[in-house]
């Protein structure tokens, strides 16, 4: 792909009086993302409109390779740059991300799109936050006088309390690898590796519902949550932190296998000898 410089772009009929090509590469967050200048500044007096509009390529942030980069979460900005496309916001059947996706809407200055991903929007909309909609569909019962008023008042606060009975089951299995030194002639002192990644399989609604904006879903976006998936992991790397979360939402460890391998550093049989494993945890939630 040819680069035009300045503008990181590609040349193809753009109008000549903007110094913008009409193709524009970003860099949000790490993530790149090719779209058309004139989608970039579809609503005006937005931020992207005023960079897009009314700067100059040389006046605007670069990455090492010459894309517009703007420090932001790389995975949202693809539901504000599909917003910018046609004006209207669809979203996967179950996205926790509202609440950050409109606090992006709002430094994006997208007044509408803000208000669009407000949780007390009406129902008639696409988008309704499922808590208030599960909210208005309660009945309510007819105020009662006399004796059977407090029974009525204890039944009510029964039916709304939370308990483990109305979270649906399953397994989620955690699994991380990891590595350490052990010294010559097995000395105590072990040097301890950081553990590079901890990886979430199992159902994406359980996984999305204990590990919430902790989850990193960038590899698996838009799965549905009835759907498996092996591919999420933790944005943090420590263990206990994860089984804290899985027995908050009420599961139990019934399992746990571990494998590992020694190698040495060199030839030299003194050498200190390398242990690598990988080492998965089940939980389960009756």
């Amino acid at each position: 792909m040819a680069l035009a410089d300045p503008e990181c772009g590609i040349s193809n009929g753009a109008d000549s009086a903007s110094p913008f090509s009409d193709i524009i590469e970003l860099n949000v967050g790490g993530q790149v993302y090719v779209t058309r200048h004139t989608t970039l500044i579809a609503v005006p007096d937005t931020l992207l409109w005023d960079m897009f509009s009314k700067k100059t390529p040389t006046e605007l942030a670069r990455d090492s390779k010459g894309r517009f980069f703007l420090d932001r979460d790389g995975f949202l900005f693809r539901y504000i740059l599909d917003y910018l496309r046609d004006l209207n916001l669809v979203l996967p059947d179950y996205f926790p991300e509202k609440s950050r996706l409109q606090r992006e809407a709002e430094f994006f200055q997208l007044r509408d799109l803000s208000k669009l991903l407000s949780p007390n929007m009406s129902k008639d909309n696409s988008i309704t936050d499922e808590i208030c909609q599960s909210d208005s569909e309660e009945p309510s019962a007819p105020p009662l006088l006399g004796p059977d008023a407090s029974r009525t008042v204890s039944v009510a606060v029964t039916t709304h309390s939370p308990s483990l009975e109305s979270k649906k089951s399953g397994y989620i299995t955690v699994g991380y690898r990891g590595s350490y030194t052990i010294g010559r002639d097995i000395q105590t002192d072990a040097k301890f590796r950081r553990v590079a990644r901890i990886t979430v399989c199992g159902k994406t609604s359980l996984a999305k519902e204990v590990f919430g904006d902790t989850l990193n879903e960038s590899r698996d976006p838009d799965r549905p949550p009835e759907r498996y998936t092996s591919r999420y992991y933790l944005k943090y790397n420590f263990l206990e932190q994860a089984f804290d979360k899985l027995s908050e939402f009420g599961f139990h460890m019934v399992a746990c296998s571990s494998t590992g391998t020694c190698a040495y550093s060199s030839n030299d049989p003194n050498e200190d000898k390398t242990w690598t494993s990988y080492t998965e945890y089940v939980f389960c939630r009756e």
